[in-house]
């Protein structure tokens, strides 16, 4: 076999890359190789699915109001033979949280936000109350909340959708492991299969999500990206929360409705890298649920019902995404280390990166990602990271 771009992951990142890919430039050949089709460890399938504006990096914040801007239209984006996608967006808002004396952070990041476009408010404890009368603020000193553009979505759904549409338009999916990258004068020339197959390529993408690390090495490339357990909570509460947004709290956890339910989660204490996807539900008790209840005195009556597991893949150098070509590899192209925000951004990172592969302009400057800066230790961090 052989292809034009040979992407090494079928999550969301590789099926947006492949959407745009065959959308923007048809009869271009376009393979995607997935060594779990079920998606069933998939980070894009097991993610809470959330966006949101609140970055402190301006790229991340206009990459957040692009892929909004997609999400909003994506039945029609995404619709196949008629058949229109419902990826079951809800702006419900995300709140930040700040306690006494720890809210100039919350101040800066607005400031950045706002001056980016963002649609965020910052609220004192009096106006917190007001609007969310069931939230206990004793101890807060300031909220930023967004009033739209932000929320959550299907994101199971948005994968499927994508992945569906490439292969509408020409893209073929691939069952197999990448065991090998075959090289000749400092490029990618092959990909090679743990079950023999090869497929020659020009250009090829590594979008493993949590095994980014592992693609990598196969080329010789160190890369700080890292596969992180998160446990989500799902939480049953007989209380109404009327217009509950996404809530970040100051002690750590993140809560937001699911339906009739609640979801939730929390940091661990130690993240230690590939752990068994099995959800951990000892903090439940010890952390979350009392902070919970401190927060939300409704949760007191709460129960835990299910809980589920899944990977953040953690870029360690700076939590922002590693996009472009390895300068030691110049067909070997990056878009990994997204560290919890890369369902959120994938509408429009695909659709960039889709453009720059072809040798076309995009309104997205990718350019602060690059590979160079990791090289260079020049980080470009970002502070709002969850969990």
């Amino acid at each position: 076999m052989r292809t034009d771009f040979a992407i090494i992951g079928g999550g969301i990142m590789g099926s947006a890359l492949a959407y745009w890919l065959t959308r923007l430039a048809p009869g271009t050949a376009v393979t995607v190789v997935e060594r779990d089709p079920a998606y069933r460890h998939a980070s894009s399938a097991l993610s809470a699915a959330s966006i949101r504006q609140q970055f402190t990096t301006p790229l991340n914040i206009r990459l957040a109001q692009e892929s909004l801007e997609f999400l909003r239209g994506a039945g029609e984006a995404l619709a196949v033979d008629g058949d229109s996608p419902d990826v079951r967006l809800h702006e419900g808002g995300y709140l930040y949280l700040a306690r006494h004396g720890r809210a100039d952070g919350l101040r800066a990041a607005h400031a950045v936000q706002v001056a980016h476009g963002a649609d965020v408010a910052l609220l004192a404890p009096a106006e917190l109350a007001a609007r969310f009368p069931w939230l206990a603020v004793d101890d807060l000193e300031l909220g930023s909340l967004g009033l739209s553009g932000e929320g959550w979505f299907d994101g199971y759904g948005l994968l499927a959708a994508f992945a569906r549409r490439a292969r509408h338009q020409g893209a073929a999916y691939v069952r197999g492991e990448v065991i090998g990258l075959e090289r000749d004068a400092g490029r990618i020339t092959a990909l090679r299969l743990e079950d023999g197959a090869r497929i020659g390529c020009e250009v090829a993408v590594n979008a493993a999500g949590p095994w980014a690390r592992r693609v990598a090495a196969l080329a010789g490339i160190e890369l700080p990206v890292h596969a992180r357990r998160r446990t989500v909570y799902v939480i049953a509460c007989r209380a109404r929360l009327e217009r509950c947004p996404l809530i970040i709290d100051p002690s750590g956890f993140w809560m937001r409705p699911e339906g009739d339910r609640f979801i939730a989660g929390v940091a661990p204490a130690k993240d230690p890298d590939d752990l068994p996807l099995e959800p951990d539900y000892g903090p439940f008790e010890e952390e979350l649920w009392p902070a919970l209840a401190a927060r939300i005195p409704a949760f007191e009556e709460a129960r835990l019902e299910r809980a589920w597991a899944g990977y953040y893949e953690v870029n360690d150098f700076d939590q922002n995404a590693i996009v472009g070509p390895h300068p030691a590899v110049a067909n070997l192209y990056f878009v990994n280390g997204f560290s919890g925000h890369g369902l959120m951004q994938a509408p429009a990172v695909g659709r960039a990166l889709a453009a720059r592969l072809l040798g076309r302009e995009d309104r997205i400057d990718l350019g602060p990602l690059c590979v160079e800066r990791l090289l260079e230790g020049r980080p470009l961090r970002e502070l709002n990271v969850i969990g």
